[in-house]
């Protein structure tokens, strides 16, 4: 079953946001976050995986990870976490890093703020990424952000089915 991910643009708020729905509880749904394990399992699309070096997921904490292409070629990336309320939100700055993991500062930055939503044992995710300037929303949609989230995330619903645990 592939999970239904919907998603919008709004230019006038510089941002996009992506929606699905799991069946299975916030609790569960948060690991995917939390552990990065399960993190690398759906992060990047299936042609791009990731790979976490770092995941100090507490607030103020950073992640480092990199993306492998299908060439071998590596894009890494960051993280900083700036809040979590465990189970239903999750509020970070995502960006490009240079090949030694620091932020490339000539690249876009996304803030980007999660929230899950459970009712009746099933659970919406909600993840809204913002950007400081136009310029910097449409690099990263030339880039292919919005196919490769969407691949993404419809890798999470097989590791919520599996019986990986934290």
């Amino acid at each position: 079953m592939t999970a239904n991910i919907e998603h919008t643009l709004d230019r006038d708020s510089l941002s996009f946001t992506f929606t699905s729905d799991f069946d299975a509880p916030a609790e569960r749904v948060w690991q995917v976050w939390e552990d990065p394990r399960q993190l690398e399992r759906w992060w990047g699309p299936p042609s791009w995986p990731a790979t976490f070096d770092r995941h100090d997921f507490v607030p103020g904490g950073e992640s480092r990870y990199h993306m492998t292409g299908p060439n071998g070629e590596t894009a890494p990336g960051w993280w900083v976490t700036t809040s979590i309320e465990p189970h239903s939100r999750l509020e970070l700055r995502d960006g490009f890093a240079d090949q030694s993991g620091e932020p490339d500062p000539s690249m876009p930055e996304t803030r980007m703020t999660m929230t899950l939503d459970e009712q009746d044992g099933r659970t919406r995710m909600t993840l809204v990424s913002k950007f400081a300037s136009a310029d910097e929303l449409d690099k990263v949609l030339a880039m292919g952000m919005v196919d490769g989230m969407t691949e993404a995330m419809e890798q999470i619903e097989g590791i919520l089915a599996s019986t990986l645990k934290r």
